[in-house]
């Protein structure tokens, strides 16, 4: 049994407890077991109330059974899957006696749906607890009465941003806007929500909103006002979604429809809408990106037991040492960050505080909070304080001898357990560490621009390094909220060899006499977050140009640096640091810098399709991956579809790098290849033995 009921003190108590899981979701089954239950409790006259709670720690319930989702083939079997839903918890708010949901942690799409068809909530006090309706991430909408109920309770305005976005709200926030009816400790959530009940004997809950101001009064009740928050609605998800996913415009159309509509209507509206979407590419797609994720936060890379690390060390306050820092700091790690003298000590304190600035001007932390974990920072010019670390990563000026320099300067005075990690781009972790006497305890740490933001964290493991190390280092990245992938020492590890193909490719095409805006649209359009040039002008030509030598120079051709590139970086603009690259960069705007064209000497009258343009770009990317699969740099394609999703952008409505091209066919990409090699160059574009063996597999 999922769904169990007794009776206690006159109450009804529901009880959600799947077997075998740590969680529980709002399965078939499960509502099978629920409609029964109800059908019970509508024919008793003798209760005061309904409690529905979770025996699950911190889980109320996480949401509908995804694999359930998946496995609808139809859109009318989804409408009548919804409609089903919208039923049982139809009954559920019919019911004659007050309900009360009793919210004990995560209570996210149809566990939220469940709890809006209660008259009350009750939720737990504290950081495990989180409310929201996160379907349009999986490329549909909720399909259990949400897009009507949630507006319903907590107004038009929060209610579009809340189901438009997907995000979830802390249950302080659920209260403060209405969602919930009270707050208290965890163990006395089903004594409170008794005595609620008792006191509300009798009465039912007015779903009205509390609206405050005159403002949200009008936004909400008049008509005119409901078009201006639909239209500044529409406008921003455009903007954010460049139209790639429809789950939000259809999210928005419903709410905004369904918050005049009566009950009936709202149902049949929003379960027409979920059928239609759950059935398409997007979905799917979006769906194999959630289970990629989940199985990454879980993953255990070697067998070993993780050792746990205390305290850490950066050495160089770059923009990347100070970015480590700051996030160290961020989840309570004390920190000793090194660098030659004050000036530059001060700017990477400088970078970390910006980030707890911003924090604190968005109201995600207090301003006391921020103090705190900045005090977590500490510096020096020597190396006093590191031979405490556990952890000491190096994030200094990308060169070989200064890296090895460091690495032998560390391997004396850090004690003999600590792990000794790089911060490289691309640079090899063997080479650097080869004076460390223990290199068992050396790995790489590739954290990525702008290191709070960017969720991956590439882990190099070389020859030598132990499975304790790369365990503790594993966990360690998911402790600080970063998503590990674990690759082999090879030069540009993954992420960035995949990438560098792609950027070079589109710097030869720039010198065929496209131009650069051209490429940058067409890639935006494809779904990346920045087109190509934008993206090199984020990174700064002089980091990325000497990256993507050191890969020439260790493949050859394949990685054949355009010259474009060159003259670029001779001239200095190195992108947004210096003000120019591609782009003039004035405050927050940015214009094509079109003194470039001058730099090209031949730029050939070719009439190039956007079509070519986009497959001789992203096939090189998934050539590239093929050959990073081929050579066992990663485990398995979905390495390359989390850490390119993670580490570059690259759009999860297509599913992932290597599922993009399962999608179009492998014996397609294989034969755009040859023909690319035939026309343009066969180092660059000559399909790798991995590719012709899958398309020879599917024969």
């Amino acid at each position: 049994m999922i769904v169990n009921l007794r009776i206690e003190g006159g109450f009804a108590i529901i009880e959600f407890d799947q077997p075998e899981s740590k969680v529980n979701v709002l399965s078939a089954s499960a509502l099978k077991e629920l409609d029964g239950i109800i059908a019970q409790l509508s024919s008793r006259q003798d209760l005061k109330g309904l409690c529905v709670l979770s025996k699950k720690p911190d889980i109320f319930i996480a949401g509908a059974d995804i694999k359930e989702i998946e496995n609808i083939t139809s859109s009318s079997e989804a409408e009548i899957k919804a409609k089903q839903g919208q039923e049982i918890l139809n009954a559920l708010e019919k019911l004659s006696i007050p309900s009360i949901a009793l919210i004990n942690g995560a209570c996210l799409g149809g566990g939220l749906e469940l709890a809006l068809a209660c008259d009350y909530r009750l939720a737990g006090f504290g950081d495990k607890v989180k409310l929201g309706l996160p379907e349009v991430k999986l490329g549909i909408i909720p399909g259990f009465g949400g897009t009507k109920r949630l507006p319903r309770l907590v107004g038009l305005r929060k209610g579009i941003e809340l189901i438009v976005s997907g995000e979830a709200i802390s249950s302080n926030e659920a209260l403060k806007i209405g969602l919930v009816d009270g707050l208290c400790s965890q163990n006395r959530l089903l004594e409170q929500g008794s005595e609620f009940l008792r006191k509300n004997q009798g009465k039912r809950k007015d779903h009205k909103p509390k609206l405050k101001g005159l403002l949200n009064v009008f936004l909400d009740k008049t008509s005119l006002g409901q078009s201006i928050l639909k239209s500044q609605a529409k406008k921003f998800i455009l903007k954010t979604t460049k139209g790639h996913y429809p789950a939000p415009l259809k999210a928005l159309e419903a709410v905004v429809k369904n918050y005049t509509s009566n009950l009936d209507k709202a149902l049949e509206r929003e379960a027409g809408s979920f059928g239609e979407l759950v059935i398409g590419e997007i979905c799917k797609n979006l769906i194999t990106v959630f289970y990629l994720i989940e199985k990454y936060k879980k993953a255990r890379w070697v067998q070993a037991s993780p050792r746990e690390i205390h305290k850490c060390a950066v050495l160089g306050a770059g923009v990347m040492g100070g970015g480590i820092a700051q996030l160290f700091s961020a989840y309570g790690l004390p920190v000793r960050m090194k660098d030659l003298n004050y000036p530059a000590l001060g700017r990477g304190l400088r970078q970390a505080r910006e980030v707890y600035d911003y924090g604190v001007k968005k109201k995600k932390l207090k301003a006391n909070q921020a103090a705190l974990r900045m005090g977590l920072i500490s510096t020096t010019t020597d190396y006093r304080g590191f031979s405490n670390s556990d952890l000491i990563v190096e994030a200094v000026v990308e060169d070989m001898k200064v890296k090895k320099a460091v690495f032998n300067e560390l391997d004396t005075i850090a004690k003999p357990q600590a792990i000794l990690a790089s911060n490289t781009s691309c640079l090899s972790i063997a080479e650097m560490s080869a004076s460390v006497k223990n290199k068992e305890r050396v790995i790489g740490m590739h954290f990525f621009n702008p290191v709070h933001r960017m969720p991956l964290l590439e882990l190099i493991r070389t020859p030598y390094t132990s499975d304790e190390t790369v365990a503790a280092l594993a966990e360690f990245s998911k402790r600080i909220g970063k998503t590990p992938i674990v690759v082999q020492d090879s030069c540009g590890f993954l992420v960035n060899r995949i990438l560098i193909p792609y950027l070079n490719e589109a710097g030869f095409i720039l010198e065929e006499g496209v131009s650069f805006t051209r490429i940058d649209q067409l890639m935006l359009g494809f779904g990346m977050p920045m087109g190509p040039f934008a993206l090199m002008d984020e990174i700064g030509l002089d980091v990325g140009y000497k990256v993507a030598l050191l890969l020439e120079e260790h493949f050859g051709q394949r990685m054949k640096v355009p010259e474009v590139f060159k003259k670029v970086y001779a001239q200095k603009w190195f992108g947004k640091k210096t003000g120019k690259g591609f782009y003039s960069h004035k405050a927050k705007s940015r214009q094509p810098n079109n003194e470039l064209y001058n730099l090209i000497s031949k730029r050939a009258d070719l009439t190039i399709s956007d079509d070519e343009i986009l497959k001789r770009m992203v096939y090189r990317m998934i050539n590239e991956a093929a050959m990073c699969l081929q050579e066992k740099v990663c485990n398995e394609p979905s390495d390359v579809d989390i850490g390119m999703i993670m580490g570059t952008g690259f759009p999860p409505f297509r599913g992932g790098l290597i599922r993009y091209g399962d999608t179009l066919g492998w014996d397609r990409v294989v034969a755009e290849l040859e023909k690319f090699s035939a026309k343009f160059s066969p180092q660059r574009f000559k399909p790798s033995a991995y590719l012709v063996s899958l398309v020879k597999k599917r024969e």
